[in-house]
Formats: structure tokens, C-alpha cells, sequence
């Protein structure tokens, strides 16, 4: 069986769901596809939504801006004025983000699938995405299998792909230049995390803040990555953690342990003093969730001739806070723009389709290469040297600075030097200033981003050489 759209969307979480939106309103054919029942739209795995549920006001605020859909109880779930990482001895702590929400995940997709079929897109439930259909090197449908289990193909003018980290259509794309079709593992972080309804057993801020997300920095509790507490209304949370696979393994060697993710969130929640008498809340089948993550910069190129990805499928989670809803919002509503635009001028070509590159480029992208520079040093650092390095090395306002993917001068370096002591301080701190002139260079050669395939490669190869430097001066080191 073959049906024709003009728009196929695969995946009808965040990403997929704004992009159906906005292609739709834009005049598109649109059909999108997921492979859960309607009830679960959008669900990433087995176990649920699985996701750290935090958004900053201003993504909200972005797709209200573009197309016209607020948001309101219940998928707003709680306000909160900001997100605090704590260092590893809890004495210091800095602002991460500003103003901000904590989401009920399953209901906002929901939310988001419903729009979608009002703004006029098709959705299909119960549709397994199996891979792209290629003709004389271009994207032109996908095929799949349809709740009956029978072989479907689909076809369309584009295929906007938002199918997650593990997307089988990005993987099966045919070798070429400009989309990626693996992501390396040392990008990736595995996660998981628990709703749960608690009993507070005292009033500790850098435990938990009923106004705040807080991030705790640990290199033994969450190797490579963070741990989260995140507050929920009426006596619920949403705690988890992250860790890298290299630094979980040098942690686990050198500590004489064998703990995995789902260990270390329960050592996790014990640490928290503040947290008594714990029930799993299972509303939705969303109590417990792992899944996997990637914290690098987003593909250096999100279009091939006929395709578009957006989301997970393009590693657009933050590479710091490996918050993915934020960035997924505004690509999905930049995609799907793109694509009705190019349904209308009947163009799919590579070179219409570099439209949404450069968008995307400008309203979020340009920062996360800078962003992935500092994370690849922040796993570089054990706890000694996070809590030195918190206390001495930069401002409260420099770390804000560097969160948001601004730069900070850093000129206080030369007093620094002075008051540092011991050589692991001292290394420690010339590795700060070295990565953040690295990251002054990218955030300079993303503002120069192609603005058409013409000088793609040039471009690419400069940000490849950057980025092997990096990880061949930082290697993980939590212990």
C-alpha cells in the first residue's frame, strides 16, 4: 500500500508533534506518525515519557510566539524561578537557568498531538517507522509496519524525522556529507529518574527547593553527569540522575564497585536526607524511566535532500544539562515551517532545505558546540577540584554566563593565579581559561555558519579538529 502527503512527521513526541503543527498551518499535506496508542502519544520507551520534565519560560514562550498555542494546568505542572547546581561539598552553588516550568510530560503530548489534528495533520498511532525510501539519492517516503503488522509504504514530498537518539531513519540514510548517521558513545549519557510522592523530613534548600530545580555535581553519586531534584506539585518530585559510561566504569574500578544507573539513583535518593517514605507514582505508567541521552553539539548538518530531523534524532539536547524539551521545541516549530515554505515553492532540494539549518543555527544551535567544550571538562574534574574550582575559579555571574552559552571574559585570570595553590588547582584552572578560549572560537565560527552547502565541508572540518583537541587534552577522570 502507498499513500501520498506532502509532509511525513515520524514521531509524535515534542519535536514531531510542533512540527506537524507548524507544517500543517503553513498549508502542508501532513501526516504524522508514532508507534503508541493515542492515549500514550509521544511515549520515548516502555517505561514512559522518561524525562527530566524541566523547560525554560523562554522555549514556552517561543512556540506561543510562533505559532499561537499556550499552555496552562495541567501539563504546566509547577513554576519554578530557576535551576541551581550545587559543588559536591554543597557550599556553593550557582544559577543554571532562569524562569522556568516543571511539565507533566504525558499530558503536554497530549496537548501537543491534539493541536496537531486541529491544525489539520493526520495522526496515525501504532506505526512502527522501520526505515527512509530512497530514490536517485533523495528521501521520498518512508516504510514501515501499521498496527496490523502489514508492510506500509508512505510517500511525500519531505519526511521530517523525530523518531529519538536511535532514529532509523537518520541510521539508514545512504552515506553522505551532511547528516551523521551514528552518534559516538562517549556523546551519550544514560539517565533515569523516578516521580515519586515523599514525606520532606526538614527544610534544606540544597536538598530540595520547592521554588527551584536543583542540580547536584558529584563525580562518585553521578559520574560524568549530575543529579537532579526537581520539584512537582502536591508532595511529588521528579529525582534521577546521569552518568557517562567512561567515567561510570573508572568510578566503579577504582572504588572496587559494580554499580549501574538504577543503583546509583536509589544510592542517590538514600544520600538526600530529606527524603522519607517514598511511593513510586505510576499515574500515566510514568513512575520510573532510563533512557538514553546524547550531550554534544546537534548534527553539524539537520537536512539531506528530502529529510529533515528535529529532536533527539539530531542530538539537540543541551550538552551541559542534557535538557532535550527546549531545544526539540524550537526545532520542530523552525522544521515544520521550513517545510510547508518548501512544499509550497515545490522544492525539496538540499539547497532550500538549508533554510532550516540556518534557523535552527540562530535561534539555539550556535551555542551548544561551546556547551560541549565545557562539559568535556567539567568530566575531566573529581569533586576536590568541582568544590575548588566553584569556590575560586569564576564568579556567580561567569557560571551564568557560560549555562547560557555566553562567554565571560574571565578577568579576574591574572588574581586567580595568584591565590591558587597546589599544582592540581593551579592545571585545573589553566584548563578553564583554555576551554573557554575554545569556546569563544567555536560560538565565533558558529556565527559564521554557511548559509547554503557551499563551504559546508570547509566549515565542518574545522569544527571536527576543534573538537578532537578537546577530547584528546580532557579525558574523564571522576576518581
Amino acid at each position: 500500500m502507498e499513500e501520498k502527503y506532502d509532509v511525513i512527521v515520524a514521531g509524535a513526541g515534542i519535536a514531531g508533534s510542533l512540527a506537524a503543527v507548524a507544517a500543517a498551518k503553513g498549508g502542508a499535506k501532513v501526516v504524522l506518525l508514532d508507534r503508541n496508542e493515542y492515549k500514550e502519544a509521544g511515549k520515548k520507551t516502555n517505561w514512559g515519557w522518561v524525562c527530566g520534565d524541566a523547560v525554560a519560560k523562554a522555549h514556552t514562550d517561543f512556540i506561543t510566539q510562533e505559532i499561537g498555542l499556550t499552555f496552562g494546568d495541567p501539563e504546566l505542572n509547577l513554576k519554578v524561578d530557576g535551576v541551581y547546581a550545587l559543588s559536591p561539598d554543597l557550599e556553593h552553588k550557582f544559577a543554571f537557568e532562569g524562569e522556568g516550568y516543571i511539565l507533566d510530560r504525558p499530558k503536554l503530548a497530549k496537548k501537543l498531538v491534539n493541536y496537531s489534528t486541529r491544525s489539520g495533520a493526520e495522526y496515525v498511532t501504532k506505526f512502527e517507522v522501520e526505515g527512509p525510501i530512497i530514490e536517485d539519492n533523495k528521501v521520498v517516503g518512508i516504510f514501515g509496519r501499521d498496527e496490523k503488522h502489514q508492510q506500509v509504504k508512505i510517500k511525500a514530498k519531505i519526511v521530517i524525522d523525530a523518531l529519538g537518539v536511535a532514529s532509523m531513519l537518520r541510521r539508514k540514510l545512504p552515506p553522505n556529507e551532511y547528516v551523521g548517521r551514528d552518534v559516538s558513545t562517549d556523546d551519550i549519557e544514560s539517565t533515569g529518574r523516578y516521580i515519586i510522592r515523599f514525606r520532606l523530613a526538614a527544610d534544606d534548600i540544597r536538598y530540595y527547593d520547592p521554588k527551584n530545580a536543583l542540580i547536584h555535581l558529584n563525580q562518585q553519586l553521578a559520574p560524568g553527569g549530575y543529579g537532579w531534584v526537581f520539584p512537582k506539585r502536591n508532595g511529588r518530585m521528579n529525582v534521577g540522575l546521569g552518568v557517562e559510561k567512561k567515567s561510570l566504569d573508572i568510578r566503579n574500578e577504582k572504588l572496587g564497585k559494580k554499580d549501574t544507573l538504577h543503583m546509583l539513583i536509589d544510592e542517590y535518593i538514600k544520600w538526600n536526607p530529606l527524603i522519607k517514605d517514598i511511593e513510586i507514582d505510576n499515574e500515566d505508567g510514568n513512575g520510573k524511566g532510563y533512557w538514553s541521552v546524547t550531550v554534544r553539539r546537534q548534527q553539524d548538518s539537520l537536512v539531506y535532500p528530502g529529510y529533515m530531523g528535529a529532536g533527539d534524532s539530531m542530538a539537540m539536547p543541551n550538552p551541559i544539562s542534557a535538557g532535550g524539551i527546549g531545544p526539540a521545541k524550537v526545532a520542530g516549530i523552525i522544521a515544520g515551517q521550513v517545510a510547508g515554505e518548501a512544499v509550497e515553492a515545490n522544492d525539496a532540494g538540499l539547497d532550500f532545505l538549508w533554510k532550516y539549518n540556518v534557523r535552527f543555527n540562530e535561534n539555539y544551535g550556535s551555542k551548544t558546540a561551546g556547551l560541549e567544550v565545557f562539559r568535556i571538562y567539567l568530566q575531566s574534574l573529581n569533586n576536590d577540584l568541582i568544590n575548588y574550582g566553584m569556590a575560586h575559579f569564576i564568579s556567580e555571574e561567569e557560571a551564568v554566563e557560560i549555562s547560557y552559552g555566553r562567554i565571560p571574559e574571565l578577568t579576574l585570570a591574572s588574581t586567580f593565579n595568584k591565590i591558587l595553590s597546589g599544582i592540581s588547582n593551579v592545571n585545573a584552572f589553566k584548563n578553564l581559561v583554555y576551554s573557554v578560549n575554545e569556546m569563544k572560537k567555536l560560538n565565533k565560527h558558529y556565527k559564521q555558519y554557511p548559509q547554503s552547502p557551499d563551504g559546508f565541508n570547509a566549515w565542518k572540518a574545522v569544527v571536527d579538529r576543534e573538537m578532537k583537541e578537546i577530547k584528546e587534552r580532557f579525558k574523564p577522570n571522576p576518581i
